[in-house]
């Protein structure tokens, strides 16, 4: 008897999402492999939920954050969530191709036998979607699953609300339950949803949770894709172009309030450049946000809980001797506002026992530590787990090509940050503790399929010769093969 089989239903909400999995389980077994056509069909429709709902998902995370800027909402979990679709959609007739695999030995090929790869959908997908961009990473991970040729099952953040009953009211709209199904509610509603029987399930969240939902899903052996994050570190080299650079990494780092799994987390910069970068991304800072605090462009942290933990991360810093420069263009007071707004913070020269270097920071504040040798500034990231992403900046091809082959991550912008999950046709996941498995495009269709290989033998009778008894001929052809 398995684990799952053994265990009791222990609440209306385990009883309900059972039930709905064993719909849909039914569901695709029945129907069969959808088509290429119904897999467009699914696509379309998720591509006109998002369109067709744009201002009341701007409206429900701005509610569920305090304050949300709404062109990043536009431009992240709206736009952001529409062009994966749409790429899944010009691309899937492909996808779906048998591929075409060597026979060997190649005399069984001359006399008609084939080997091919068969994708398969896999059947239902679970998917655990986070708060920060909460549209995006429901919407997003839709591409491949529906591409694949999947059903789904969807828990989304309790963080917000809002917006997870808005998303609720969507797929009900526009999809049967035995088709798209989703669930809202606290942790205790995300444990038993981890714990179904899926075929495959996608968590993206924090590490810490991650322990858990691998935990849960392994009771019933379910194959999982965790999308994490960690701490991802941007190196710039001597050859930077500084004002560029600052540009580019504060607005990465100010994007949603820093609260993103691929946030610039910490800058490693020669010694002698640090004042140069700090002036610059202060020069940053002053022309994206003249104004923070009622800047209907600078977005809130999404709650109590995580201002204070950010808050405390600037103390913590500030009382082991680090220098914290506050980019606050106006001089403006947040002691006293109705949303849990921080301005970006530089952290000059953290020590490794202060929390901010700890944790994964999730928020507007910026750790810069120094180095002497690019050597040392990999030898840095090389000391700590990896990250989810890594981002050098320069223009030395040797110093660059060296960064990349000395680190391990789960991905690299080279002069950017984060842009790299924006390229539909490379896969996004981490790598140890920021992740498990890829997604997005044609890594994300074969993600959420089944490989299936296939081989078809010839009509002639070629293996007669493995069969007993056997004699001289099989003893030649072992022969023939065991050698170096």
């Amino acid at each position: 008897m398995s684990a799952a089989e053994a265990r009791p239903v222990q609440s209306e909400a385990e009883r309900r999402m059972a039930q709905v999995l064993e719909a849909q389980r039914k569901a695709h077994i029945k129907d069969g492999p959808p088509s290429a056509e119904k897999r467009i069909e699914w696509l379309d429709r998720a591509i006109g939920l998002v369109v067709g709902h744009k201002d009341a998902i701007a409206d429900a995370l701005r509610e569920d954050f305090g304050h949300r800027s709404v062109h990043a909402t536009l431009l992240t979990d709206v736009s952001g969530a529409i062009g994966p679709l749409k790429h899944a959609k010009a691309h899937l007739k492909t996808w779906m191709k048998r591929e075409k695999r060597k026979v060997e030995p190649a005399l069984l090929g001359l006399f008609g036998a084939r080997a091919y790869v068969e994708y398969q959908p896999k059947g239902v997908v679970g998917v655990i979607s986070p708060w920060n961009f909460p549209v995006n990473l429901t919407f997003t991970p839709l591409a491949g699953i529906f591409a694949a040729g999947n059903r789904v099952m969807i828990k989304p953040s309790e963080f917000t609300p809002r917006t997870s009953e808005l998303m609720e009211r969507m797929f009900k709209s526009a999809y049967d339950e035995t088709e798209v199904a989703i669930f809202t509610g606290g942790p205790e509603v995300g444990g038993a949803f981890a714990r179904l029987a899926f075929d495959h399930l996608l968590f993206t969240g924090a590490t810490s949770i991650a322990y858990h939902v691998m935990r849960a899903a392994a009771e019933n052996l379910v194959p999982t894709t965790l999308e994490l994050g960690g701490k991802s570190p941007v190196i710039i080299g001597n050859s930077a172009d500084m004002k560029l650079t600052a540009n580019r990494v504060m607005m990465g780092k100010t994007l949603n309030a820093g609260q993103i799994c691929l946030a610039p987390d910490y800058v490693l910069v020669p010694k002698d450049k640090a004042k140069d970068f700090v002036a610059a991304a202060t020069g940053a800072i002053s022309t994206m946000f003249p104004t923070l605090k009622d800047n209907p462009d600078y977005t809130s942290v999404i709650n109590q809980r995580h201002y204070d933990r950010l808050t405390g991360y600037i103390d913590d810093a500030r009382a082991k001797g680090a220098e914290i420069v506050e980019l606050n263009p106006a001089k403006e007071d947040f002691r006293q506002q109705p949303f849990h707004k921080i301005p970006p913070t530089i952290v000059l020269n953290p020590t490794d026992d202060m929390k901010i270097m700890k944790d994964e920071i999730f928020g507007p504040l910026l750790p810069v530590k120094t180095y002497e040798t690019v050597d040392e500034a990999i030898g840095y990231v090389n000391a700590h787990d990896r990250p989810l992403g890594l981002y050098y900046f320069g223009a030395d091809a040797a110093e660059q090509d060296r960064v990349l082959t000395r680190t391990t991550s789960g991905g690299v912008s080279v002069n950017d940050v984060v842009m790299h999950v924006s390229m539909e046709d490379l896969p996004f996941g981490g790598v140890g503790p920021s992740g498990m498995g890829a997604y997005h495009g044609v890594d994300g269709f074969k993600t959420f399929s089944h490989a299936k290989a296939v081989f078809k033998q010839a009509r002639m009778d070629v293996t007669a010769m493995m069969r007993p008894p056997y004699g001289e001929k099989i003893q030649k052809m072992v022969d023939g093969q065991i050698k170096r």
